[in-house]
């Protein structure tokens, strides 16, 4: 938003205290809402790009703010549902794409409380930082979501992507369906207000065969969360409280993890492997 500029420099008016009354309002709604916006329509299309919509595909945005991926977002997709909880936004957003031929549709409210599309759907945003766990939940539980590609913290994206060379149980748990990529950076000066932290774009996708059958996702996460349950730091002292040491071992071996590596340095697909050995 462009600062007025006054001729008088003395004194403040009232019109002009009620002004800064008002802007400060609104920057303390962004800090609220963890709102940054993007203002880099470059970072805006390469977001997109990354998405991968194809002209069929309905799109799910989260936070779209002033508009700065919707605008790239449109002409790439069948439609385009844009989720928005600040009021003010969302109504400016709304009557930008009041034509319906221009295939948005604004919709006032908490993302994470609306019900997932019935049909294939990708979701893509940059998102408020403070909800990312929620968003990212909602995503992996949504039955017919195809992708979400989500602006998120740097440090987040690392974390879930194993960036460290480290893994998160959340990765681990959801990895037999769903992919985890850290796609690139973005950096903080791309955004208004400008975070103090720099950016990261995450990308999840369904895969399109599962590494383990759906209907064995119960054992799958037993074992996952049985690994992570923190015995003696290693996987496998972890496993050996319930499968029989010699399998435990052999199982390790099949997936070529060593018998004192630390639960959080066995990757995703080592996971995999040791759970087909053990559970046959």
């Amino acid at each position: 938003m462009a600062r007025r500029t006054h001729r008088n420099h003395g004194s403040a008016s009232r019109d002009d205290l009620s002004g800064n009354r008002s802007g400060n309002r609104r920057s303390g709604n962004r800090r609220r809402l963890s709102q940054n916006f993007l203002n880099d329509p470059g970072t805006a299309r390469w977001v997109v790009r990354l998405a991968e919509v194809d002209p069929d595909d309905l799109v799910v945005e989260v936070g779209p703010g002033d508009g700065a991926i919707t605008r790239f977002l449109a002409p790439e997709a069948r439609r385009v549902l844009a989720h928005e909880l600040d009021p003010r936004l969302a109504a400016r957003l709304a009557d930008r794409y009041r034509d319906p031929a221009l295939g948005v549709r604004v919709v006032h409210g908490d993302f994470t409380r609306a019900r997932p599309p019935r049909e294939p759907f990708a979701v893509v945003g940059n998102i408020p930082y403070s909800r990312t766990a929620d968003i990212v939940r909602w995503c992996l539980d949504a039955p017919e979501l195809t992708s979400a590609t989500l602006v998120t913290q740097l440090e987040y994206a690392r974390k879930r992507t194993g960036a460290y060379g480290r893994w998160s149980r959340l990765t681990v748990l959801t990895w037999p369906w769903w992919s985890w990529r850290l796609a690139g950076r973005i950096g903080r000066d791309r955004f208004r207000p400008e975070p103090r932290v720099d950016a990261g774009v995450l990308v999840l996708r369904r895969r399109a065969e599962a590494l383990v059958p759906w209907e064995r996702r119960g054992e799958y996460r037993r074992m996952v969360e049985l690994g992570f349950g923190g015995v003696g730091g290693s996987l496998s002292a972890s496993l050996r409280r319930v499968y029989p040491a010699g399998r435990v071992v052999a199982a390790l071996g099949v997936a070529g993890v060593a018998p004192s590596t630390p639960v959080g340095l066995v990757n995703p697909n080592q996971w995999v492997a040791v759970f087909r050995a053990l559970a046959g």
